[in-house]
């Protein structure tokens, strides 16, 4: 038989095997923080479940690519991330980029999503800021929560007066008590609470971000869906996302969901 001819043959054998592999990721499990509201927090009425503006945006953008997705609540961000790094949940929706985790998981680039942390002051503070270093000398606040890139972590460590809180709740009540000047905190996440507390009125966020983490997804090394046709189209849909217009919307809708969801009585959640 012809070379070329036998070759032709073992192509079309392949076709079928090929156009299998290109599309087995049919669902995707995802997991990340329980505790971050607008971007991921757990459903009140279906707890197993985890919502929020990093789901709406991977279930819209995977919806585009003919995969079903499901957001799974996993315990605490610490156990979302083992259930991810051991396969036995394929993607976290808003992992910091950390060199360590990069012998685990595969981040998609650019993030998803990108967490500005900006300075949050009382309404009547008299503190001058321009940049970061004017709050050199200041006492501010840092929810323990708080997700920065390393290198802005270190310079906080080493150049800031920050005093750590279990929770962002906490930091900004700190902050209207007048304990501290300052609190770092995400811009939307501050404006979350900041309504939740009834504090939006009292309180006012410097426009110039601190730090800019990015919330991205990342694919498990261990994910059976972890193929380079995957990561390709999600980084091209992530490329897309910004000039969509998309993304503003859809935080502001989350933002909405959360206030409305913490005035709302307690009820029993689905089983």
């Amino acid at each position: 038989m012809d070379l070329r001819l036998a070759w032709s043959f073992l192509g079309l054998a392949l076709l079928p095997a090929l156009s299998i592999a290109a599309g087995k990721c049919e669902r995707l499990v995802v997991t990340g923080s329980p505790d971050a509201p607008p971007y991921l927090w757990q459903d009140p009425q279906d707890p197993k479940h985890l919502i929020g503006a990093s789901a709406d945006l991977l279930q819209q953008v995977a919806g585009q690519l003919g995969i079903k997705v499901q957001v799974l609540y996993a315990g605490k961000r610490s156990q979302a991330l083992d259930e991810v790094r051991s396969g036995r949940m394929d993607m976290l929706a808003d992992a910091p980029l950390t060199v360590g985790e990069l012998e685990s998981l595969d981040y998609i680039h650019p993030p998803l999503l990108e967490n500005d942390y900006l300075v949050w002051t009382r309404k009547d503070s008299s503190l001058v800021y321009n940049d970061v270093q004017d709050l050199h000398g200041h006492p501010g606040a840092l929810s323990e929560k708080s997700r920065l890139t390393s290198q802005f972590a270190t310079f906080a460590e080493q150049q800031l007066t920050l005093t750590r809180t279990p929770n962002l709740t906490q930091a900004l009540q700190k902050l209207l008590l007048g304990e501290v000047e300052f609190v770092l905190a995400g811009r939307y996440s501050g404006m979350a609470m900041a309504q939740t507390l009834g504090m939006a009125n009292d309180l006012v966020a410097r426009v110039q971000p601190v730090d800019k983490p990015g919330l991205f997804l990342a694919l498990s090394h261990n994910s059976a869906c972890n193929d380079p046709w995957l990561r390709g189209q999600l980084a091209k849909k992530m490329t897309e996302l910004p000039a969509s217009g998309l993304t503003e919307a859809v935080l502001q809708r989350n933002i909405e969901l959360w206030n409305a969801q913490q005035k709302q009585p307690v009820s029993t959640p689905k089983q």
